[in-house]
């Protein structure tokens, strides 16, 4: 079955067609500057097309325009757009009335927007890319895979906040966790990775980007995580400043006389990594600098590494034990500093690395990070959330 990923974001589509007989990549596009310009790439095999500027005014527009390169004499890879069996949507926030994928009918799309009020910039466009698939597509069946449905195993003591409880009731204010769908792809291939079955061992899985969450997964099921009610809760990430005390919000309100829109902005655009240092928001510059002798950047390595460890260290207790600890992401995969900053000292629990094999490990493969005398598993795992959805539309479909 062919199965085309949709990503919809607010001024963006991203899209993949993959052959799911295969588990094979036939093509891969996205649509940017939607409704300001137009800018379209694309790549199936050797044809490319790069940052092609073009208008796109709306994302059905930018459905239209996949669909039509898809299907072109020369780029595409399809004869028929009817070869396509599957859609599988990427959905942000599901809430607590979507436990798992779901065929996405009418009413169902209509269920799916009492959600946004929990997530105002992400689900709205994404039911744009949705909307706009069905009636371009409307015979193909359509499957929304929710970031949130991971998380539905977190017990209540995990996610329930010791605010009123009323307003868990009235307002559903509570943990749901983000970036579940890559989480649930690199526990499940860790697992086939070290030939251990998902249901018997205890992973800490770290999604360390730009975005970063690290959870909990026992037994195969999520357990706890560190991103709460929004992405903004756990770890500092690019420009978001994680957990810090309430208190400090409400403080700077009144001395710095800034509205609800005005915190929210600072916390999450001018925080994190780039707040600390200044200046840098990419984990990249950050090394660079600190490299340099930049005593801020040097501080906002110290900080992130204190809280990875941090969190590792409380999972493992949450789940009495840890058997494999993963890096995964951009910045896991691809950083061999954030790797050894943040399992530095982590003997005491049986985390040591190849300190060698990290500075030179192969990229865009699983590797085993492991010293020969670890008791656990530190295994880098590229993450693959397309190709999780796809498998999860296939799923559903086929039940």
């Amino acid at each position: 079955m062919y199965v085309l990923v949709i990503n919809s974001g607010s001024s963006s589509l991203k899209y993949q067609l993959l052959d799911m007989s295969k588990n094979e990549l036939l093509a891969k596009g996205v649509c940017e500057k939607i409704g300001s310009g137009g800018m379209f790439s694309y790549q199936a095999g050797n044809i490319k097309i790069k940052e092609k500027p073009m208008e796109i005014a709306t994302h059905e527009d930018a459905i239209r325009i996949a669909m039509e390169t898809l299907t072109d004499a020369v780029a595409g890879i399809l004869k028929d757009i009817r070869q396509i069996g599957a859609v599988g949507h990427r959905i942000v926030h599901g809430g607590e009335n979507f436990i798992k994928p779901v065929i996405v009918s009418r009413g169902v799309l209509e269920e799916m927007k009492k959600n946004t009020i929990l997530a105002p910039l992400h689900n709205p466009p994404a039911e744009k890319g949705v909307e706009a698939c069905m009636k371009l597509l409307p015979e193909i069946p359509h499957v929304a895979v929710f970031d949130t449905s991971f998380y539905t195993s977190i017990p209540d003591y995990a996610y329930v906040y010791p605010i009123p409880y009323k307003y868990y009731e009235k307002h559903k204010i509570r943990r749901y966790g983000f970036h579940g769908t890559s989480h649930n792809y690199v526990t499940g291939r860790a697992a086939e990775f070290i030939g251990r079955d998902i249901k018997q061992i205890k992973i800490v899985s770290c999604h360390l980007g730009n975005g970063s969450s690290i959870t909990a997964v026992k037994n195969g099921r999520s357990v706890d995580t560190t991103m709460g009610f929004t992405p903004l809760e756990g770890l500092m990430m690019g420009t978001r400043s994680g957990t810090i005390d309430p208190s400090i919000i409400t403080f700077l309100m009144r001395e710095e006389n800034l509205s609800p829109k005005q915190m929210e902005d600072i916390l999450n655009k001018k925080s994190g990594f780039g707040g600390v240092s200044g200046k840098y928001t990419d984990w990249r510059d950050i090394c660079s600098a600190s490299e340099n002798g930049e005593q801020r950047a040097m501080l906002v390595q110290k900080i992130i590494s204190a809280q990875i460890k941090k969190y590792i260290g409380g999972f493992a207790a949450v789940m009495g034990g840890v058997d494999v600890l993963i890096f995964t992401a951009g910045i896991g995969e691809n950083s061999c500093d954030m790797r050894a900053l943040a399992t530095d000292g982590l003997e005491f629990l049986g985390i040591k690395i190849n300190r060698e094999l990290n500075e030179n490990m192969p990229l865009g493969v699983n590797v085993d990070l492991s010293a020969s005398d670890a008791m656990v598993k530190t295994l880098v795992i590229p993450t693959n959330e397309e190709l999780m959805i796809a498998n999860e539309t296939v799923n559903i479909i086929k039940s």
